[in-house]
């Protein structure tokens, strides 16, 4: 998502604040999702629009998408490298990838596993490159990536939970444990899981 993008979508999510209502509770959830997504979940502006309440909660939620409107308009978003844009759009092929294999009867199940396992991988190693964090001495891995995100808070603890059950079913597809991953079903969670991971923690 471009700037002009984020403004458009901004000024809808803004449009929607000004409208008279008796039930705040669907418009708020959609401020603070909207924010959390592209604003991020450590920022102000998530955080004030998680802590409005009471009577005057339309004016808090329309100031605080005034004041990001502005902040984007000032050039003070930053959009994803052209680097990181061309990972994550080979990162959505191969999860397409993943889900032609998953929906073909003949092909095993273990097979789509390894793959979205290994767009995961490839997809925290960038980011812990992208963020500089170091691995001091740590082996390079899906475990390893996924500690040193969430000691940084960049990820939640529900995130490593799911992350670490993720890893675990492609650890029993790559090493030929085939009844841990015959369950197609399982798989297909497990790529539904993976692919609203990235979306939430891409700002682009």
């Amino acid at each position: 998502m471009n700037q002009q993008q984020l403004l458009d979508a901004a000024e809808k999510i803004l449009e929607n604040v000004h409208q008279k209502r008796t039930n705040w509770a669907g418009t708020k959830a959609s401020v603070c999702e909207f924010l959390r997504l592209y604003a991020g979940p450590k920022t102000s502006f998530y955080e004030i629009a998680e802590m409005a309440s009471g009577i005057p909660i339309q004016e808090h939620l329309a100031t605080i998408m005034e004041s990001y409107i502005s902040f984007v308009k000032a050039g003070l978003y930053a959009d994803i490298s052209p680097e990181r844009k061309a990972l994550l759009d080979v990162v959505s092929d191969l999860l397409e990838q993943a889900h032609i294999l998953l929906e073909n009867e003949k092909v095993h199940p273990a097979a789509p596993a390894v793959l979205i396992g290994a767009t995961l991988e490839e997809f925290l190693r960038n980011w812990i490159e992208a963020e500089n964090i170091p691995l001091a001495g740590k082996k390079a891995g899906l475990d390893t990536y996924c500690k040193l995100l969430r000691e940084t808070e960049l990820i939640s603890k529900q995130d490593s939970k799911d992350i670490t059950s993720w890893s675990g079913i492609r650890n029993h597809a790559a090493h030929g444990e085939w009844e841990q991953v015959s369950d197609r079903n399982r798989v297909m969670l497990m790529l539904e899981g993976v692919n609203l991971f990235m979306r939430r923690y891409t700002t682009g």
